[in-house]
């Protein structure tokens, strides 16, 4: 049996890395005003930020993959010969994206497509989605992957400090009241993803408080994989070499380190910096 891995570009990963790994992607629209790009095939990262960063720069917005483009992809797979496709992607909570997945699913009813939600964003789907190519490279089926990332998701968790709330209040992933309180005390928030749900697990008020205690959230247990995160214009040498050194444990076996692209980045916006692990144990809520 043979297995195709798709994931959408709310994943973070770059087209080297679903290259070395043969995972397919169905992109999100990423809307600068009325003016719209598929993320990151028609703007990549850098250019995503050069205009962000700009001071006339008009409001952002991300849009879900339609139910017709997931649809392409799966036919896509199985025109290649594949048996089953596993998809992996943005939880249900934060983006109709799966929704459309699972719309394509219905259109296909003959096929076996198992769609998985990640419960979380950025490379906490990216690393998922190359743990399951690793294991379709290796010969198992689609719902021994499905099965395994569905208990892998567990082990996954985020934390990023934000320069400011703005942006996720602009996209409706928070409410207005947190992000007013947050503006008004001139926070540096940390976010995390539970369940789906972006959560303000602290508040410093400067920034090198927050980088302090990110770095304290990072290193609280040992971790398998460790994925690096930032936005422009955060400076992200100094803070993986730190965050390394205060690893426990052994140092994990896989790290990346991943600039933000335009679907995450139009809710987190410039000036992040933290990282997604798969941790040796569970988070404790």
């Amino acid at each position: 049996m043979t297995v195709a891995i798709v994931t959408d570009s709310g994943s973070e990963l770059t087209a080297d890395q679903m290259a070395e790994n043969g995972i397919a992607q169905v992109p999100l629209t990423v809307s600068f005003g009325g003016e719209g790009f598929l993320s990151p095939d028609e703007i990549p990262p850098e250019e995503f930020w050069r205009r962000v960063l700009e001071p006339d720069c008009p409001a952002v917005h991300t849009a879900a993959p339609s139910a017709g483009q997931f649809k392409a992809a799966f036919e896509k797979a199985f025109s290649d010969g594949v048996d089953s496709v596993v998809y992996v992607g943005l939880t249900d909570t934060l983006s109709a994206t799966l929704r459309s997945a699972e719309m394509a699913r219905s259109m296909l009813p003959d096929r076996e497509i198992h769609i998985v939600d990640s419960q979380s964003a950025s490379m906490g789907i990216g690393a998922l989605a190359i743990i399951a190519a690793q294991m379709a490279a290796a010969g198992s089926s689609g719902v021994e992957i499905a099965a395994h990332l569905a208990e892998t998701r567990e082990f996954v968790d985020l934390f990023v400090t934000l320069d400011t709330l703005e942006f996720l209040r602009k996209g409706g992933r928070i409410s207005a009241a947190q992000a007013a309180i947050g503006g008004l005390l001139s926070i540096k928030p940390i976010i995390t993803v539970v369940d789906g749900v972006v959560v303000v697990v602290d508040r410093p008020r400067t920034r090198g408080k927050a980088r302090e205690r990110v770095l304290e959230l990072l290193t609280q247990r040992p971790v398998r994989e460790l994925h690096i995160l930032y936005s422009p214009p955060a400076v992200v040498d100094d803070f993986k070499e730190e965050l390394l050194a205060r690893m426990p444990g052994p140092l994990p076996s896989v790290v990346t380190t991943q600039i933000i692209g335009p679907v995450i980045g139009t809710h987190v916006g410039p000036g992040s910096l933290g990282a997604v692990l798969i941790a040796e144990s569970k988070p404790i809520r």
